[in-house]
């Protein structure tokens, strides 16, 4: 055997470090080669998937922007829907489960996960966001991670729990380059899979895979939307490294269940339009036709663009959207609008992520229930912002989390409360049908089976 071959074997091997299944003297030793064997690993998953994330984001800020100064383009949003669904159908394999194939491949290795969908998934987002639909970018950069972690998992020949391992980089190096949060995007990986059990088996693999790709994505230069919460509250009751206050604790507790009451009716709401359309419409070209159509007609009823796209912000800079939430005068009911325009359009055919239209709709949320309760505005817009997100996806952890990298440290009390309420209030739900249910979050529903994920609990529901 060749000295390069023989390098390779050694670095590759699964017992390499003498870690897993082996002994050392000095076991840091052993964790320290550990730690440099899947440091190699992930080096090509988190410079190809930060470079792809950026691409996305450059593609994405281009169609959003070309979308504005050429409104014309919503009318071709169902031509648009037709052609994503067409083409997932002729050369997509089965790149089309998206985010689920991710998870259910973590879970049980199957078929594997095509890399067609990383390219699929980035232009078929790109077209949603270019002619008008309301979408995100968290699922396109979780596919992309995906996609390209399962292809080197496959050229290094690594073993399945391997290769269980760097799908779960390739989610973290996706999460934390598209939202520019590293540690959020480590957590993410690791909670998302299963709700009420962390494995930290895959830690530090998805720390580094997360903060590289983090740092290969702003190394071209693409930059974030930054938040800023400036609300101090005068506390009534101090800990040595928080402090807070008995109303706006009370207030925050009010909001987090709406925050999770919400939570549950995107995800109820995403599944049942989906649910529907399949069942009634069997022509599978006009759902996305139908779906556009409705999106087009609410615009114009409605007689605004601002729930077209991400979201973040407008054409005009005013009007309803996530950086105005933090600061200015919002549509009351703009959050209930978003919330119906996205799970149209993602329920329909379409493609893009759930979670910049959670983010919006928890921070026009937040908005609104700031201003009927007297709280600090910015505030309420940032807990909305992390918390519906919490609710949505069942990962409160690396939602407060991401509060503390997205918003600064100072009310992360405020955070973790919003957050943890809001992952409870929003039942056994979620936008990610694999996601399995090893802990139930209240005891009444002690007979939910261990392991069954929310798909299985849906169906089940169907039945009764």
């Amino acid at each position: 055997m060749s000295f390069s071959k023989q390098i390779k074997a050694f670095f590759l091997s699964p017992s390499f470090g003498g870690v897993r299944g082996g002994s050392s003297s000095f076991e840091q030793f052993s964790i320290l080669k550990y730690s440099l064997r899947w440091f190699l690993l992930v080096l090509p998953v988190a410079f190809f998937v930060g470079s792809m994330v950026a691409l996305f984001l450059y593609l994405l800020d281009l169609a959003t922007h070309f979308r504005w100064e050429h409104p014309w383009l919503l009318f071709l949003l169902p031509l648009a829907g037709v052609f994503i669904v067409w083409i997932y159908h002729f050369k997509g394999k089965n790149a089309e489960a998206g985010n689920n194939l991710v998870m259910d491949e973590i879970h049980k290795p199957g078929g594997g996960i095509p890399l067609r969908m990383a390219p699929f998934v980035l232009v078929t987002t790109v077209i949603t966001h270019l002619f008008g639909g309301s979408a995100g970018r968290e699922g396109t950069a979780v596919q992309i991670g995906g996609s390209l972690a399962q292809f080197f998992a496959k050229k290094m020949r690594l073993s399945k729990e391997d290769t269980r391992i760097l799908l779960m980089t390739g989610i973290s190096a996706g999460f934390g380059a598209v939202f520019g949060a590293p540690i959020a995007g480590t957590i993410f990986a690791l909670e998302v899979l299963a709700i009420g059990r962390i494995k930290y088996d895959a830690l530090l693999p998805c720390f580094l895979a997360a903060v590289l790709a983090d740092m290969v994505c702003a190394g071209y230069g693409i930059h974030h939307t930054l938040y800023h919460v400036l609300a101090h509250e005068q506390a009534s009751l101090t800990f040595p490294y928080f402090r807070f206050s008995y109303l706006l604790v009370g207030k925050v507790v009010v909001a987090a269940v709406a925050f999770g009451l919400v939570s549950y009716v995107f995800s109820e709401l995403s599944h049942t339009i989906k649910s529907l359309s399949h069942r009634f419409i069997q022509n599978k070209y006009l759902i996305p036709a139908l779906g556009g159509a409705l999106i087009i007609g609410l615009t114009y009823l409605l007689g605004t663009s601002d729930y077209l796209g991400l979201g973040v912000t407008t054409a005009t800079g005013t009007g309803t959207s996530i950086v105005n939430a933090f600061s200015g005068n919002i549509d009351t009911f703009g959050w209930l609008w978003k919330l119906v325009f996205t799970a149209i359009t993602l329920s329909m055919g379409f493609k893009g992520g759930e979670v910049t239209p959670l983010f919006f709709i928890g921070a026009a949320l937040g908005n609104t229930l700031a201003v009927m309760m007297g709280a600090p505005i910015d505030l309420m817009a940032a807990l909305g912002f992390i918390a519906v997100f919490a609710g949505a996806t069942n990962t409160p952890l690396a939602c407060t989390i991401m509060g503390a990298e997205l918003f600064g440290g100072e009310h992360i009390f405020y955070y973790a409360l919003a957050c943890f309420i809001a992952y409870y209030f929003s039942g056994h739900s979620g936008i990610y049908s694999s996601q399995k249910i090893s802990v139930s979050k209240a005891d009444f529903t002690h007979h939910l089976e261990e392991n069954n994920s929310l798909k299985g609990i849906r169906d089940r529901k169907k039945l009764l």
